[in-house]
């Protein structure tokens, strides 16, 4: 078996290996084989604490380079303008692996962390010239709206006292008085407080003041116009500056504190216009150095922070495999009496020469002549389920791994799911056109997939870029059913001799009939009925016979993969107790309804001596009825014998699929009891140990063996296969009637997709064709845009998720219930392909 060519049909075989690795080579014979990626390691310590195993402290100081890797990144993508980092496939590689492996791994933690101390001393750097620039620039601000108010109050006060001595001038006038007046300049006794406040919390401030003060000040305020960014978070926040009059010391401290608990900022402003004058050029140089300052320390971040870019992607790299690598070898179990490492895993078997060659390989590269010694363990654990994909038969096996992964060589639907899953969605979505549009769009997809697997898609975008080999399928068989439906954007193509003729109107009748003519439309619908009266009754009729075609035989198919299993597994009994009466029951009645509508379109009932009979009340009556058969809707002679002889095969299978299987089981039983075997505790079956298994514990494989027992499949009591059994037929049973009856989506979504592309159509390019002039041009153009917009939008995304969703609940639920079983788990390997992936 593990010389068979590898297969979708079933999951590869797989073997559980035994690897014996030296501590000086454990590190690069794991790398090796994570490169390789077809080994799954067995936990061999489940009852060591995480914290206790042998490799903890080589996982901290890789934990902690990644710490570094991520704040990297971090700053990277805080910086404003893009930094462009290397990507890893034009990175120099950072070798790992051989006798430099260790120094290498120290001279990048050494790196990581001066590249650290580094950044983040600029940072620190950075943030505190940026406050220091932010105190400077709230100052100048103060000090410029002081310096305004001030000269304003000094305008306002001259005008005020011109105003006065204009209208109570005392009679008498001392002349130093006026002297006084005339030459002086007013001194305030007010003190006041300057400072910026954010301008959220100012309303909140002023009635704080109010209240505390009781009113016994004055304040002034003014919006600055620029926003401050906090260099850390890159918040904006907007600030006022303002100023408010006391006095006394006590009306002052209080100010101050308000403002100290609202989040202000105080500033000490002379009252003295020299001094604040001379506190304004100070505050300006100071600002014009500091900005050259921080101009320089921000530049310098930069180029430390595009150094970084240069080999962030490959430390990034080296980082995660390091951990999967000691994370792995935390799984393996230290033998102290040989001073080695033991692993246990499971691997396909036909790839054990390649990790032999990858063993081999790691010895080379580490330098030492002890190689790493593996042997397959026999045991009767059930592997991992891995079928072996490609890009084109990825999807359609994902598709299917998410209703649940296959039992260990199960035949796997995904393989059929390649053929039937885009042609039951070609069935519901069925046009030329819109299959064309999909197919165009899969095939550029394809195309540049080597340019789209590198960029970032995006979440939904990368969705179909993963399914673009379903698309194609999906858009190739809507373009076949596209043909067999004769549509393409709701119109029809002549393309061969039709074979209806059309006679002219006589008088005022003027409807049209067409006559047969003798010829036959060879392939598809005649383009005749399109446009015809009762073409949505022909295709109505039509489509919906033929969906309960197709169902009936994609489900008798599904029921026919039982016998692979059946054969597989050596469950011989279960092709008589389970496969023969489901076949039996689906045909006598669903597999005879598809005959009936075979026939009944081979007949010309326009020669015919009766009315073409309704399947569906035929259906019904030979259930109902049986044996009762209108002669007036009698489709051949001798129906209501045949119907019998099914009905009586239908009733038949019911006991039998009720009554057999327990039945042998219990014989079996009572033939093992009868032998004189006891079981223990709760098992009834003896152990039967063969010489291979007993040559394996011989061998030093006890502990595989003995685990494996502990796994074996567990033995259900006699009254659990009968329950079993019965909820299994009354299942199977009813799931024939509503599964025949859910394929019917076939013909409602194929008849929704038709008639919402007739009335886009009808609604949109109908309504310009026949313009003629610039103005049927521009409106052509217009229109015939918006038709194809809504046609690509509603039609083809919209449409086509709606049966790509139908096409996989008959998959999961109509075919995968007759057969799938779907007990497994999956193979996931260590692979360091998954990494890159992530990254």
């Amino acid at each position: 078996m593990g010389d068979e060519y590898p297969t979708l049909f079933r999951s590869e075989q797989m073997s559980l290996v035994q690897l014996i690795v030296p501590t000086e080579v454990a590190h690069d014979t794991i790398a090796e084989l994570g490169e390789l990626g077809n080994v799954q390691f067995k936990d061999l310590n489940p009852n060591v604490n995480p914290f206790q195993r042998s490799f903890v402290g080589e996982i901290r100081r890789i934990d902690e380079m990644a710490r570094r890797v991520r704040f990297f990144a971090s700053q990277i993508e805080k910086e404003k303008e893009p930094i462009p980092i290397r990507p890893l496939y034009d990175s120099a590689p950072l070798v790992t692996v051989g006798p430099r492996a260790a120094q290498t791994i120290d001279e990048l933690d050494v790196k990581l962390a001066e590249h650290e101390a580094r950044l983040t001393q600029m940072n620190d750097s950075y943030q505190l010239l940026s406050e220091r620039l932010r105190e400077l620039v709230e100052a100048r601000h103060v000090l410029r709206e002081t310096a305004q108010f001030f000269e304003q109050a000094a305008v306002r006060e001259t005008e005020v006292r011109n105003s006065l001595d204009d209208s109570s001038a005392p009679l008498l006038q001392h002349d130093d008085r006026e002297q006084q007046y005339s030459t002086g300049e007013l001194q305030f006794d007010l003190e006041f407080v300057a400072g910026t406040i954010d301008r959220a919390r100012l309303s909140t401030f002023e009635r704080v003041l109010w209240r505390v003060l009781r009113g016994n000040l004055y304040m002034n305020y003014i919006d600055i116009q620029e926003p401050f960014v906090d260099p850390a978070t890159g918040a904006e926040t907007r600030k006022n500056v303002f100023i408010i009059f006391a006095h006394g010391d006590i009306l002052l401290g209080k100010i101050r504190k308000v403002a100290e608990s609202m989040g202000a900022t105080i500033y000490p402003i002379d009252v003295n216009a020299d001094k604040r004058a001379d506190s304004m050029r100070e505050v300006t140089s100071r600002l014009e150095d500091l900005q050259i300052v921080l101009y320089n320390t921000g530049a310098n971040r930069r180029a430390e922070l595009m150094t970084i870019g240069e080999n962030l992607a490959s430390w990034q790299d080296v980082v995660a495999k390091e951990k999967l690598i000691y994370e792995t070898l935390n799984l393996l179990n230290y033998d102290v009496r040989r001073k080695t490492l033991i692993a246990e895993g499971w691997c396909p078997t036909r790839d054990i020469p390649q990790i032999q060659l990858a063993l081999r390989h790691a010895t080379e590269e580490s330098g030492t002549n002890v190689p790493p010694i593996l042997h397959e363990l026999q045991t009767n654990r059930t592997p991992p389920t891995f079928h072996r994909t490609n890009k084109f038969t990825e999807g359609f096996q994902t598709i299917m791994d998410a209703y649940g992964v296959a039992s260990y060589q199960e035949v796997n639907p995904g393989l059929f799911a390649v053929i039937t899953f885009p042609f039951l969605f070609a069935v519901m979505f069925g046009d030329i056109g819109h299959g064309f549009i999909i197919f165009i769009a899969a095939a550029i997809m394809i195309l540049f997939e080597r340019k789209l697997a590198k960029a970032d898609l995006g979440e939904i975008f990368g969705t179909f870029f993963f399914g673009r080999y379903i698309i194609l399928l999906m858009g190739l068989f809507s373009i076949y059913t596209g043909f067999l439906y004769n549509d393409i954007f709701s119109k029809s193509l002549h393309l061969f001799h039709s074979g209806w003729s059309f006679s002219e109107p006589n008088g005022n009748d003027t409807s049209i009939v067409g006559i047969p003519n003798g010829h036959t439309y060879p392939f598809g619908i005649d383009p005749a009925w399109h446009g015809a009266e009762n073409a949505l009754l022909f295709t109505n009729s039509y489509k919906m016979k033929m969906s309960i075609v197709l169902g009936v035989i994609h489900m008798s198919f599904a029921v026919c993969l039982q016998v692979p299993n059946h054969i597989r597994f050596k469950r011989f009994s279960d092709i008589y107790t389970n496969f023969i009466p489901q076949m039996i029951f689906l045909q006598s009645i669903f597999g005879y309804l598809v005959v009936c509508i075979i026939y009944k379109w081979t007949i010309d009932w326009s020669k015919a001596s009766t009315q073409p009979p309704s399947l569906l009340n035929m259906l019904i009556g030979m259930v109902l009825s049986p044996g009762n058969v209108d002669p007036e809707s009698q489709l051949y002679p001798g129906q209501s014998t045949v119907q019998v002889i099914l009905l009586l095969l239908a009733g038949v299978c019911v006991p039998w699929l009720l009554i057999t299987k327990p039945y042998l089981q219990y014989q079996e039983m009572k033939k093992i009891q009868g032998q004189g075997y006891i079981g223990l505790g709760a098992e009834d079956v003896p152990r039967h140990t063969d010489d291979t298994t007993l040559e394996g514990e011989e061998e030093g494989n006890g502990r595989a063996i003995v685990e494996a027992n502990d796994e074996e499949h567990e033995e259900h009591d006699f009254s659990e296969v009968v329950v079993h059994q019965v909820i299994h037929t009354i299942e199977f049973c009813l799931g024939c009637v509503s599964h025949t009856a859910s394929y019917l989506r076939l013909w409602a979504l194929s008849l929704a997709h038709a008639q919402l592309s007739e009335v886009l159509w009808d609604m949109t390019l109908a309504n310009v064709l026949g313009m003629s002039g610039l103005v049927g041009i521009i409106a052509l153009v217009i229109v015939g845009v918006m038709w194809l917009v809504l046609t690509i939008s509603i039609l083809c995304v919209m449409e086509g998720l709606s049966a790509f969703l139908h096409a996989l609940r008959l998959h999961w639920v109509e075919a995968n219930s007759k057969h799938y079983e779907a007990g497994g788990y999956q193979f996931v390997p260590l692979s360091f392909a998954r990494v890159n992936e992530k990254q």
